[in-house]
């Protein structure tokens, strides 16, 4: 709930009139995090400090949020680790939290009869493409633990719709989640050294850290660095809201991709985030890390045509809200 993700979806539900109920184990967030949500959306959110892998914990906070919110009508999933080279590290943590927490929450909704589910995916997913853009009927594989934890996920997700007529389940493959919310107030805040590229160019430009590690310049790309399809995070929780609208009307499972179907190299990133900013990001070229490839970028027609949604917010956006917001984070 108090996740970069989790607690844009959780301003954007609490904006639209829903009843929200969370939890998080604090892992990469802190209470502050819950403080800022709270100011954003100028009230006390029901929330419980668990671990996703605590199953009794979990029956808790269900129990709690039932109590105070009324019955439960669904459910989404962001609790995760996600770093990709962290995981060819310590591939067991992953699988542990990934994998078994995930089955912790099934087991818990069927136990309270709550039908519809939507899951955080990835667009690890496809491994190495086998070509771009990347749509939902591209065969799936996995060049690393994270995106092996998620594709198991997937598998489990399909069986269990399969044995039950009445789950209503989307599976949302994310490209890469940057930006911030306009207001400043909420943004990815990562305990420790960030994985991902964006907080670690962030870092940087406010003198965090010295200078950004390019992870390979061989790739087949337009400048030898990896490319990624980056999304805006507030367009991302806005797709998980039309999943949830199109769940309330039709039973079965669904896989759809959210991204903006334009890839930008790591170099790209960094250069336009020096235009934004008038900040020099100092980097250097590192070897590659095990488990990435070279270019990944999304079709996203299918969300489109059947969610009625699409990605507004262009990169100048993403990465001046992402500015805004580490500014005050920094503070």
């Amino acid at each position: 709930m108090t996740g970069y993700i989790a607690s844009h979806m959780v301003a954007l539900l609490h904006e639209q009139g829903h009843k929200v109920s969370g939890v998080d184990n604090f892992s990469n967030s802190t209470i502050e995090s819950l403080e800022r949500l709270e100011t954003l959306c100028e009230t006390d959110l029901v929330f419980e400090e668990v671990d996703v892998c605590n199953e009794e914990r979990l029956k808790f906070a269900l129990t709690i949020a039932t109590k105070v919110n009324g019955p439960i009508d669904a459910v989404m999933h962001f609790a995760g680790l996600k770093a990709v080279g962290e995981s060819s590290k310590i591939p067991l943590h992953y699988y542990q939290t990934n994998i078994a927490g995930t089955l912790n929450l099934l087991g818990c909704m069927r136990d309270f009869g709550i039908k519809q589910f939507v899951f955080s995916s990835s667009a690890t997913v496809y491994g190495v493409p086998e070509t771009t853009p990347l749509h939902e009927g591209c065969r799936t594989q996995s060049t690393n633990p994270y995106g092996r934890s998620k594709l198991v996920i997937e598998e489990l997700l399909e069986d269990i719709a399969a044995a039950d007529p009445e789950m209503r389940i989307t599976r949302l493959r994310y490209f890469n989640p940057v930006g911030a919310h306009p207001s400043g107030l909420i943004g990815e805040l990562p305990n420790g050294i960030p994985n991902n590229l964006m907080p670690y160019v962030f870092k940087v430009a406010t003198g965090e850290l010295p200078q950004v590690n390019v992870f390979g310049n061989d790739y087949e790309t337009k400048d030898g660095t990896g490319v990624r399809d980056y999304i805006h995070v507030c367009d991302l929780v806005s797709g998980h809201l039309s999943a949830v609208k199109h769940l309330a009307k039709n039973k079965g499972l669904f896989t759809f991709n959210l991204g903006t179907g334009k890839g930008y190299s790591v170099l790209e990133m960094i250069q336009r985030t020096e235009a934004i900013t008038g900040i020099k990001i100092p980097y250097a070229i590192s070897e590659r890390r095990p488990g990435d490839v070279g270019e990944v970028y999304a079709d996203a027609s299918l969300a489109k045509h059947v969610l009625n949604w699409e990605a507004e917010y262009n990169l100048d956006d993403m990465i001046y809200h992402q500015w805004q917001w580490a500014r005050k984070a920094d503070q």
